[in-house]
Formats: C-alpha cells, sequence, structure tokens
C-alpha cells in the first residue's frame, strides 16, 4: 500500500513537470499546482477537517448512551452460588449479561453550548484552510512576478551589451583605419562592455534564483526551461480607487483569518457556558435489562415416594410404637442455559438526578480556565485587526508610491531614451566624448531597470490590495 502511494505521488510530480516542460504556465496554473503541492496547505485541511468530526460528535452527544455487558468466569473451592445466593464448596461456571440505556434530560445545556462551540471552531478551521490557501497565492504571485520581472531585466541587460558591442565594433574598425581621434574612447568603451557583460552574468544568476524560489514554492523538482505566461502591461500599472480606511473596512469583512478570529472569539464565549454548565444538576433517565446463568443450577423432580421411620414413636396399649411417614424422593436435574437466560431475565427503568455539591473544585476552575481563553481569544482577535491594519496601510503606502514612481519613470525613460538617441548621433558624428556617451547610456539603462521594477511592484501591491478586499483574481 505504501509503494502503491509513492508510486502515485512519484507518477504525480512527473506529470506536473512534464507540463511545465511542454507548455507556458500561467500564474493561475501555477496557483493550483502551489495549492495542491503545499504541505501546509494540506495540514490545514486536516485540521480542519478534525474539527469537523468534533462538531459531528458534540451533535451525537445527544444520543442516548446504549452499553452491553456480559461477564464469565469459573468459580472453584467455596463461593456463592449465583442461582441459589447460598454458599457453596464446589467446581461451576458463571455468566451474568446486561444492557444498559442512558439518556441526559438536562445538564445545564453543555451539550448544546458544546454543539454551537464545535460548530464554530469548524467554521473558524475552513477560514484557517482559506488562509493557508491564499497566503500560498499571494506567494506564488510574487514570486511569479519576480521571475517575469528578471526575466524583462535580462532582456535589458542583453540590450545594454548589444549597443556597447556594436560600438566597440565601430571603434575598432575606425582604429584599424587609423580614423579614431581618440584611442581612449575604444577603452571606455570596452569597459563599459565589460560591466554590461558582468551585470548580464548577474542578472542570469538572479533570473535562475527566482525561477527554483517558483519551483521551491510548487514544491517541485527545479527546471531551467520553466516558461511563464506574461502578464498585460495595462494590468500592471494602475492605481486602485479605494482609500487605506475603505480597503480596511473591506478587509474585516472578507478576510478569511479575520473571520477565523472572530469564529474563535466566540466560540470561546461558548465555552465559558459550557463549563457553567457543569455546575448545574444533571437530570437523566437510564433503564437496563439483565439475567445470569450458573451451572451449579438445578431443580428436584419427584421421582417416587417411600415410607420412612421418622425416629419418634406413642404409646400404644400395647406399648410404643414408631412413627412412619411417607416421603417423596426427588431427582436432582440441571437447569439448561436457554431456560435459565428466560427465567433469569430482569428489568429496571428510573430517572437520575445527579447534584455537584464537591469535586475537587475542578468544575469552578474549569470555567476560570474558559474565561482566560476568552479573553486570550479577544486579544487574538483585537490583535488582529491592529495588524491588519497596519499591513493595509503599509501596502496602500506601497502602491502608491510604486504608482507614482512608475509615473516619474516613465517620463524619465523617455527623456533619457531621446538623450542617448542624440548623443549616440553625436558620438558617432566624433562631437562627444566617450565619457559623455557613457554617462548618456548608463542613465538610459538605469532608467529603464528602475522602470521595469517599478511596474511589477505596482502590479504586486495591487494584487496584495486586491487580496485585502477578498477579490484576488488570477
Amino acid at each position: 500500500m505504501i509503494t502503491l502511494s509513492a508510486i502515485k505521488a512519484q507518477a504525480q510530480v512527473q506529470t506536473q513537470t512534464q507540463v511545465l516542460t511542454d507548455s507556458v504556465l500561467s500564474v493561475k496554473q501555477c496557483v493550483e499546482i502551489a495549492i495542491k503541492n503545499n504541505l501546509v496547505v494540506r495540514q490545514s485541511e486536516l485540521d480542519m477537517q478534525r474539527l469537523r468530526v468534533g462538531y459531528i460528535q458534540a451533535k451525537e452527544n445527544l444520543l442516548p448512551s446504549i452499553n452491553g455487558q456480559v461477564n464469565h468466569s469459573i468459580n472453584s473451592g467455596r463461593s456463592i452460588n449465583p442461582f441459589t445466593n447460598s454458599y457453596v464448596t464446589q467446581s461451576y461456571t458463571s455468566g451474568d449479561y446486561g444492557l444498559n440505556a442512558d439518556l441526559t434530560l438536562f445538564s445545564g445545556l453543555q451539550n448544546l453550548n458544546a454543539i454551537k462551540q464545535t460548530s464554530l471552531n469548524y467554521q473558524a478551521g475552513k477560514m484557517d484552510f482559506q488562509q493557508a490557501k491564499d497566503q500560498v497565492t499571494i506567494n506564488v504571485i510574487t514570486a511569479y512576478l519576480l521571475v517575469l520581472d528578471n526575466t524583462e531585466l535580462l532582456a535589458q541587460a542583453y540590450n545594454q551589451i548589444d549597443v556597447s558591442k556594436k560600438q566597440v565594433e565601430r571603434l575598432e574598425i575606425l582604429e584599424k583605419e587609423g580614423a579614431n581621434k581618440l584611442p581612449s574612447d575604444l577603452y571606455d568603451l570596452k569597459g563599459t562592455y565589460g560591466d554590461n557583460q558582468l551585470n548580464l552574468v548577474t542578472t542570469k544568476n538572479t533570473l535562475e534564483a527566482s525561477k527554483l524560489n517558483l519551483m521551491q514554492i510548487l514544491n517541485l523538482p527545479y527546471k531551467k526551461d520553466l516558461k511563464l505566461e506574461p502578464v498585460s502591461v495595462q494590468d500592471v500599472a494602475k492605481q486602485t480607487d479605494e482609500n487605506s480606511d475603505q480597503i480596511f473596512n473591506t478587509a474585516l469583512q472578507q478576510l478569511a483569518y479575520v473571520k477565523a478570529a472572530e469564529l474563535r472569539r466566540r466560540g470561546a464565549e461558548k465555552g465559558v457556558k459550557v463549563a457553567k454548565g457543569a455546575l448545574t444538576p444533571t437530570i437523566s433517565l437510564f433503564g437496563g435489562i439483565s439475567t445470569n446463568y450458573s451451572s451449579a443450577a438445578q431443580n428436584s423432580v419427584v421421582r417416587d415416594s417411600s415410607i420412612v421411620n421418622t425416629g419418634g414413636f406413642i404409646n400404644t396399649p400395647t406399648g410404643p410404637q414408631s412413627v412412619f411417614t411417607k416421603q417423596a424422593n426427588f431427582d436432582n436435574h440441571n437447569i439448561g442455559y436457554y431456560d435459565q437466560f428466560k427465567n433469569n431475565y430482569g428489568t429496571q427503568f428510573g430517572i437520575r438526578l445527579n447534584i455537584p455539591i464537591l469535586n475537587y473544585f475542578q468544575n469552578h476552575n474549569r470555567v476560570k480556565l474558559a474565561k482566560i481563553d476568552l479573553l486570550e481569544s479577544k486579544y487574538i482577535e483585537e490583535n488582529t485587526k491592529i495588524v491588519l491594519r497596519q499591513n493595509v496601510e503599509q501596502a496602500y503606502l506601497n502602491m502608491t508610491s510604486a504608482y507614482n514612481r512608475y509615473n516619474v519613470l516613465v517620463d524619465q525613460v523617455k527623456a533619457y531614451a531621446e538623450s542617448f538617441r542624440t548623443a549616440e548621433i553625436r558620438f558617432n558624428a566624433g562631437v562627444l566624448t566617450s565619457v559623455d556617451f557613457v554617462v548618456a547610456k548608463n542613465n538610459l539603462d538605469k532608467a529603464n531597470i528602475n522602470l521595469i521594477n517599478a511596474r511589477y511592484d505596482c502590479f504586486i501591491y495591487n494584487k496584495i490590495l486586491d487580496y485585502y478586499q477578498g477579490r484576488l483574481a488570477l
């Protein structure tokens, strides 16, 4: 069975790996794979199922309890015969059989409050399960966008190298022809070309590291040829219409982990009522049937009669005469198992009142502990909301800053692009030094890199804000 499970798991991983190799993955597909493979999500699902079992058990506690018992024993020496209830000195077997039922009529509403408490805890478990999936979704989106970000940066690095390489090749030709007025220009451009090559190596490593990070989140083996579906630029650079207060108020109603904290607080309130219910009397119905058997059980049957001397006498004129009487003679027969089972049958029925008076103050202390649990759950709920507000405010600030930075960088890239275009023309014409050309090129390269990063920052922070508002779409 274990081997079969291992084979299935291996086949599943191979199938998912094949999908990664043969197709371009979208962010939605990555999220689905990650949720399916994530062990934290699986564990959260098990916790939810465990709470569901507890909820079902709480409801089933309203049912009567029915128990049967069977006792068989072998007795020897002096013991009490259960059939005659008298002492005997012999070996025999005996058996007792019973069936008892008990139904609680009232116990301080403990069972009803326990049902409500376990129901709330089960609902909180559902929210925890959803939160685990949401967290994986956010992690996948962040890692996915980081790969796309680094992919664009790699393309930018190749573009930098292409520009530098063309200029180096042009100056080398001029150098051979003796037309290069400033030999230092060639070496300046070669140095810049070397910087671009070094940046390319670094960017490649960064891209592979981001791919590795994504594959680890998906819980799949690393694939160097991983292909991802790009996101639309229109979806990247945008600003939400809501302010941070509106987003926070929406998050209070939508976020799974906020709901979970609230549900656990309400469950703790029911827990106090459950504990207090143990201080009240309990009323229950009980009933049962029983019978028994003994191999020493016998009955006597009249066989015949005979005249026997009583040992007494009477005086007669002829002298004393012995007194005789008629005596019945009995044969003893063992009573059969079925007859004993039927004849010894008995029933009982009644109502029980149990009043807790002194039980080492356990019930009182349980109430105190339940109140402490309630207070703790209130603190957790309050802290959850405080942290949520802080996270929303921080995410909103990050989104606003990224959006403003993106808009500034768009204009900056346009300006530096035009500046580099004119600088390249002038440098090729020999009226601009290599230093000025390299400065113009570096300015444009830096602005392009910053624009790429800002664009994906906008996307990430907007997705985070969408998550807080319960409308995270893939």
